[in-house]
């Protein structure tokens, strides 16, 4: 009977269950006691092969059998390369354990290994962490999603990372997914509203869609109805969920938090990630982190960001040592922000003066904000809106006249409800009908725009457009902010023809897409997609302020206009972040337009967007980042303290030198400082031992021509080739294993349909081949998905090679390995100790003598004096293969007393952490109760109770479980030796 915490089904072990073997993927302790372990396996016997099962040990029966019942086969097969890809492939399938901290795979994807990037896996494997739990928190641009990827693949390489649920923002979510699949090879599907539409007349009535697949990524959008998803979330145990932007967590009650709140206890990992982490105060901040520790802060008010919760977050800007040193030319410096000031015309200067005199005139000292005063001047009813007026009058003539004719819409509902009613409408509503249908004429008498003179802005966008270089003769691209939906739909109708495009039959322009919040999530990311292509027409993007956070436009694109301007700090930062981020080779380059009124009083762009322009570039300039200017770290917020002190007679100066004391100090502080990582040795790799040497490329091909006996060529159609620069790839055809293309259906389904990969799926090892072949689908028309693979390992070919591996020998079956340079028989043992989740604490690979007494010895060591690799020839049979059967039960016994012995020693790597934190969660609870609700203190007993629990579960417990993998011997004397003279395995060449 296995003990609490014993994992008696480490992945990688074959299993029998309902007379049949299975393969072991994950085994880990089910949620009720009864059930025993959850184990997912992957059928081997031929009525099930391929077929991927769960099995409760508590339910079926599950039989391992016993390490010393192992029986030894000698090795036939050429070179040893069976045995050497069997011993290969466990190395592989065993999940790192617990204690190993360092990172397995850092430098073995699609990317650049710059070590700012690889920091963020680094934290989350700290020792202080609890569980990988961390907010990364980088500013705009530093590669966020590359970070979330690595730290994944780490996970991935520990057996923590086996279901995975990914929550973006609709407007990133394909290019996360498509980010996490050509750099990484991490299948996420896609499960938008209409995915999981799909999969739910996929599967049986009531099925839980978010089980059919392991992996996904779905928008918060869809995500957010909690109540329609919530019974499924609940049943779902994650490994890992990702939640992009998750500054929008902070409010509690809403929908986003409620979501977040559920995930949270239901995962292990949880990475949250955003480049504006809080909102200036330090209880909102507080509530953020509890859902990454629920015991890291004991009170909200009173703690010190860096010193308390430095684990859980990680914070850079462009200009941070690190960064800085590393990005090189792969992030090329911003230009200056040019300011462009475009004197109003005639018809603009008669709506300038309207808004001086009737809606916008210095307040009295006695106004107030939000409330009506006796003695103001203003017509307008509601001082925001006179704001909202001259807001919308500096984004476009047009706008203004949609909201003009919006607002006389509501004051004539509002006195007809009056008068139904019997009521006096409110006198003021009068002079603010006549003063909108004054501006009503004004705007009416203003151009369409086909024309020079209709706009000073539009005249002058159309100017800095042609002096770029935008035309129909030019790859030029350039990206157009607006705020206002009017605006965008205006600039695309009348600007294209004055720069030469030309309108298709239907009446379209290929050279432009508009993109704003009205549209649906296709017609968004059909822009998205056609702006990064350089094949596609696209030359000008107008977008609203949907683009300004997350979203990639610096692949064909190093030139930004704001055609208006967000009056908030936030959002200008975010707006240039589209173009400005790492892998941008070209200087980003910004302009502005500032529209200028000669009128007396007046505020145009000069009052407030231009004086924010300049203090986002020199707060750029001097931390890397403008948050912590103002104090405020919400777009709406900012936006809205602004105008308040306008209201009240204040100007920008006022509120920006006043601002930072609105903030919470600590938080300002601590964000808006630069990095402290200056000297820092590069990220700690981990001991990952292999037979070949980590190289790929050689397991690769040697379990290809081994599984398929040299004959993949007829069997999957593999063929290879070489280009011009004696790059290689290979492709194969995956319908000619149905057990591979069941796997690869977890692929995006557009690159599956676009780059016919059933047929034929191209595949390299080499990142320069890769990484062309990722440009050149930019370059294309029709797609953004590269025609050739990059094989990383943990892509699904790596995997579906590593299982067929695992299974070339029998069920409890080790070869045997005979060697002229081995002097007693060696056995080599797998030990794994585990905790109570069924996760290993530790793992050794240890080579055990025949004779007991002897040294116990690492693996590796023994395999090398063995000189067991594709150089080593079979000479012969085991001298004695009945006496070496027979010498397994001691040298299983040998190996089981080492590791107890040593057990306690090793598990400290684990138990220390481990107390330091038992530790911190009784000063935290001992500093939470005093004064606390009734219900306040439940829930801090609850708290300390859950982490209590996950420490003992994370605790090393049970016996260690043993495992022979292989033995070593010299070949009997009769049939010599003749390695020396023989040619190196082939298919490693």
């Amino acid at each position: 009977m296995a003990q609490q915490g014993e994992t008696r089904y480490p992945p990688g072990a074959q299993i029998l269950v309902r007379d049949e073997e299975w393969l072991v993927r994950t085994a880990v302790r089910a949620g009720h006691p009864d059930d025993g372990e959850r184990i997912e396996a992957i059928g081997v016997s031929e009525f099930v092969r391929d077929e991927e099962a769960v099995f409760f040990s508590g339910i079926d029966r599950v039989d391992l059998l016993d390490p010393e019942k192992t029986r030894l086969v000698s090795d036939t097969s050429s070179y040893f390369r069976r045995a050497r890809l069997f011993l290969e492939a466990v190395l592989r399938r065993t999940p790192l354990p617990q204690s190993e901290r360092g990172l397995a795979l850092a430098d073995r994807f699609l990317l650049d290994p710059l070590p700012y990037q690889q920091r963020p896996a680094e934290l989350a494997l700290s020792l202080r962490n609890l569980r990988p739990r961390i907010l990364i928190a980088d500013v705009v641009g530093l590669g966020k999603t590359l970070e979330i990827g690595l730290t994944l693949a780490e996970l991935i390489r520990r057996g923590r990372g086996e279901r995975i649920l990914v929550v973006t923002p609709q407007s990133v979510l394909e290019q996360f997914q498509h980010e996490l699949w050509t750099r990484f090879a991490i299948p996420l599907v896609r499960l938008d509203s209409l995915g999981i539409q799909r999969i739910q007349r996929e599967i049986p009535a009531g099925r839980n869609p978010f089980t059919h697949y392991k992996r996904v990524i779905i928008s918060v959008d869809t995500l957010k109805n909690i109540g329609q998803y919530r019974h499924h979330l609940e049943r779902i145990q994650w490994d890992a969920v990702v939640i992009d932007e998750s500054h929008n967590l902070i409010n509690q009650g809403s929908q986003r938090r409620a979501l977040a709140e559920t995930l949270a206890p239901r995962t292990d990992a949880l990475l949250l990630a955003s480049a504006t982490p809080h909102n200036g105060d330090k209880r909102s901040f507080a509530d953020l982190i509890s859902l990454l520790d629920p015991a890291a802060i004991a009170d909200a008010d009173h703690y010190d960001p860096a010193e308390d919760l430095g684990h859980l977050f990680i914070r850079r800007t462009k200009i941070s040592p690190e960064v800085r040193n590393g990005i090189g030319a792969e992030w090329a410096d911003r230009g200056p922000t040019r300011s462009l000031h475009c004197a109003a015309n005639e018809a603009e200067e008669r709506i300038f003066a309207e808004l001086t005199e009737h809606w916008l005139p210095a307040p009295p000292a006695s106004a107030e904000f939000g409330t009506a005063d006796r003695d103001r001047t203003s017509v307008a009813t509601d001082p925001l809106f006179a704001y909202n007026l001259l807001k919308t009058f500096l984004s476009s003539h047009v706008a203004l006249a949609e909201t003009v004719g919006r607002r006389i819409t509501a004051l004539d509902k509002k006195v007809r409800d009056a008068q139904k009613e019997g009521r006096r409408p409110d006198p003021a509503i009068g002079p603010e009908q006549r003063a909108l249908a004054r501006l009503r004429e004004l705007t009416a008498s203003m151009g369409d725009g086909t024309g020079p003179g209709d706009s000073a802005k539009l005249d002058a966008l159309v100017e800095q457009l042609k002096e770029i270089g935008v035309g129909p003769r030019s790859g030029t691209r350039v990206v157009v902010f607006s705020e206002r939906v009017d605006t965008l739909k205006w600039l695309a109708r009348v600007v294209p023809a004055r720069l030469g495009f030309r309108a298709d039959r239907d009446g379209a322009v290929k050279a432009v897409r508009v993109m704003h919040g009205g549209l649906s999530e296709e017609e968004q990311r059909l822009c998205r997609e056609a702006f990064g292509l350089a094949g596609d027409p696209v030359r000008l993007l107008f977008t609203g302020d949907v683009a300004s956070e997350g979203v990639n436009l610096h692949r064909q694109c190093h030139h930004l206009i704001h055609y208006d301007i967000p009056w908030s700090l936030i959002r200008i930062e975010q707006r240039n972040g589209r173009i400005d981020r790492y892998g941008q080779r070209y200087e980003p380059q910004f302009r502005a337009l500032i529209l200028t009124s000669a009128v007396p009083g007046a505020k145009d762009d000069r009052t407030v967007a231009e004086k924010l322009l300049t203090r986002e570039e020199e707060a750029h300039k001097l931390n890397g980042t403008a948050e912590a200017e103002t104090g405020y770290y919400r777009a709406d917020e900012e936006e809205r303290r602004l105008i308040k002190e306008l209201v009240e007679g204040g100007t920008v100066e006022d509120f920006l030198d006043a601002a930072p004391a609105a903030g919470d100090t600590d938080l300002a502080d601590l964000f808006g400082q630069v990095d402290t990582i200056t000297e820092e040795e590069p990220p700690r790799r981990a001991e990952v031992p292999s037979l070949f040497g980590g190289d790929l490329p050689a397991f690769v091909d040697t379990a290809l021509a081994e599984l398929f006996e040299d004959r993949a060529e007829d069997v999957l159609g593999l063929s290879r080739a070489e280009d011009a620069q004696r790059r290689r790839s290979l492709s194969l055809s995956p319908e000619k294993a149905p057990d591979l293309l069941r796997r690869l259906k977890a692929l995006p389904p557009s690159y599956l349909k676009e780059q016919g990969v059933a047929e034929r799926m191209i595949l390299t090892f080499d990142r320069d081949l890769a990484q062309d072949k990722l440009t050149e689908a930019r370059e294309a028309t029709d797609t953004m998905w590269p025609t050739v693979s990059f094989l990383s390992d943990i892509h699904p070919v790596v995997e579906w090679l590593t299982d067929k591996v695992l299974v070339q020998f029998g069920r409890q079956e080790a070869p045997v390995i005979t060697s002229p340079y081995v002097t007693e028989p060696t056995f080599l043992i797998q030990g794994i100790c585990s905790n109570a989740l069924g996760r290993p604490t530790v793992v050794r690979w240890m080579a055990v003598p025949a004779e007991p007494g002897g040294p116990v010895r690492p693996m590796t060591e023994a395999l090398a004096e063995a000189r067991v690799g594709p150089d080593l020839a079979r000479t012969g049979e085991p001298r004695d293969l009945a006496r070496l059967q027979e010498l397994v039960p001691a040298a299983v016994a040998t190996a089981r007393a080492y590791l107890e012995k040593y057990k306690d020693e090793w598990a400290e790597q684990i138990s220390g952490p481990l107390a330091e934190y038992r530790e911190r969660l009784t000063h935290w609870r001992a500093d939470s109760l005093p004064g606390a609700t009734a219900r306040k203190e439940k829930q801090i007993e609850a708290t300390a109770d859950e982490q209590a629990h996950l420490l003992d579960q994370l605790s090393t417990s049970g016996r260690p479980l043993l495992r022979v993998l292989a033995v070593l011997d010299k070949p009997a004397p009769e049939d010599g030796f003749g390695g020396a003279t023989e040619p190196a395995d082939p298919a490693e060449d």
